[in-house]
């Protein structure tokens, strides 16, 4: 198959979809497929046409993630838009394109609706089933309507920190607050106490007027991954020190991460149960990730991820690997149940 790999973008995930974008393509190269990584914003530069560039074996190179999110504003200040150099006429040639865009951008239902105008292929959930699951503040409307359960939260429009704190006294210390549209916890705190909720709303506040302040769980966290009708094995997280947030979640060794997790049958049961009512809830497709936070009292839905990372340290190739399916056969399935969800909306 001729496959493009999107990736980069502008969005403070950058740096991680450069990665997963990187590991992705040379899989898929592996495994016989013509190529071509693209980085969103930046473009590909081609001595050929887009169509002859598939069978060029043009390099991918590698990249890293740091320890703190990119600075992405220049990327704001180009006058060519959002998509780069011969990035839209690639992905017009291709037979399907690998969405590894991390962030609001390719994970807010605006690539898929882009996409979906102009015809062409890609992975991952569409349009509405994105903007549902990235925007925590309609994913808690949709999880509430469906009884899955969440953590209680107040949402927060703009407000003065002041206000903010009166809104969101009743949810008490510690709280979770974070930006209702980022992933990868940026912008992410814990707050102990008011001095910690007011740097915490401010920083968020960086990010997006829209935050979100949840009643802090105090246990253990999962995740857990579907592909198509598989429910993938649940993943245990636990960051050595502080919680799972961007420095833990992609610096190799900060974090202990135990796949299959060693949880009684009846746990198990719920988190299946649990993933594959967020899924059709939010109206996914192909696949997802989704992550939790069990405590005594049971099992609490955070939020679903569309478009899981797939860098060195994520989770979703992990609980893969823990059913025997290695790193190409999961990007195989990927675009399998990808290409099977577009001729369903083609019927």
């Amino acid at each position: 198959m001729k496959i493009v790999v999107i990736c980069g973008g502008r969005s403070n995930e950058r740096d991680v979809s450069l990665s997963t974008g990187s590991m992705v393509a040379k899989a898929l190269r592996a495994s016989g497929h013509e190529v071509v990584l693209a980085d969103a914003c930046v473009g590909v530069e081609l001595d050929c046409t887009p169509a002859e560039a598939f069978s060029r074996n043009i390099p991918i190179p590698e990249y890293k993630i740091t320890s703190t999110a990119p600075d992405v504003r220049p990327f704001f200040e180009r006058k060519e838009g959002f998509f780069g150099k011969n990035v839209l006429e690639l992905c017009c040639e291709a037979d399907i394109v690998f969405n590894a865009l991390h962030g609001d951008e390719g994970e807010n239902g605006k690539l898929q609706a882009a996409f979906d105008m102009m015809n062409i292929r890609y992975t991952g959930a569409g349009s509405q089933g994105s903007l549902l699951a990235m925007n925590k503040s309609l994913s808690k409307l949709v999880f509430h309507e469906h009884d899955i359960p969440t953590p209680e939260e107040a949402i927060l429009h703009g407000e003065s920190v002041e206000e903010a704190l009166k809104k969101c006294e009743w949810l008490g210390f510690p709280c979770v607050v974070k930006p209702a549209s980022l992933g990868s916890s940026v912008g992410v705190s814990i707050a102990y106490d008011e001095k910690d909720f007011r740097s915490a709303i401010e920083e968020a506040s960086v990010y997006e007027d829209t935050i979100i302040v949840e009643r802090y769980i105090r246990g253990r966290e999962f995740s857990v991954g579907i592909v198509g009708e598989r429910v993938l094995p649940a993943i245990e997280i636990i960051p050595k020190e502080g919680f799972y947030d961007y420095k833990n979640k992609y610096q190799p060794g900060a974090t202990m991460e135990i796949c299959p997790a060693e949880i009684n049958p009846q746990l198990k049961k719920e988190l299946e149960r649990c993933t594959r009512t967020v899924f059709k809830a939010l109206g996914l497709g192909a696949y997802a990730r989704v992550d939790f936070m069990v405590d005594d009292n049971g099992v609490y839905c955070l939020e679903a991820n569309t478009t899981p990372g797939m860098t060195p340290t994520s989770l979703l190739p992990q609980e893969a690997a823990a059913v025997g399916m290695d790193f190409p056969t999961l990007l195989e399935n990927i675009i399998a149940e990808s290409m099977k969800l577009e001729r369903k909306q083609n019927e």
